[in-house]
């Protein structure tokens, strides 16, 4: 059901976008520099398109300038999920030793079991 919605959606989107382009067929100048600056340098920087390409690429260029800068600007939350796994990992392997070694002394004295432990005790 879902994929059908989705194709109605993206036919709709095309069909706007189609009728866009058929109603902004016409030719527009474009020009990078201004005038006298152009006629200084002795360069050509007009071009002349159809404004609908113009529509197209202005929403193209905002679009992905407004992903970035939302990729920026969630990089902190990244950072600190990758550190929580980071840590979760880290402290799931030390359970994982831990529950070894208690498995491994469990038939044993308590007292015995802490007089056979490597690690110094530590009291508080």
């Amino acid at each position: 059901m879902i994929r059908y919605v989705k194709l109605l959606f993206m036919l709709c989107v095309g069909s706007v976008l189609i009728f866009v382009a058929i109603a902004n067929r016409g030719l527009v100048t474009v020009h990078l520099l201004p005038t006298e600056l152009a006629l200084w340098l002795d360069v050509d920087t007009s071009i002349s398109l159809p404004l609908f390409l113009i529509i197209f690429a202005a929403m193209t260029i905002g679009l992905i300038l407004g992903f970035v800068w939302e990729w920026l600007r969630e990089h902190r939350y990244r950072a600190d999920a990758s550190r929580a796994k980071r840590d979760a990992t880290k402290l799931s392997r030390e359970l994982e030793s831990l529950k070894g070694a208690a498995r491994a002394k469990e038939g044993q004295d308590d007292i015995l079991a802490l007089l056979d432990d490597d690690k110094p005790l530590r009291l508080g």
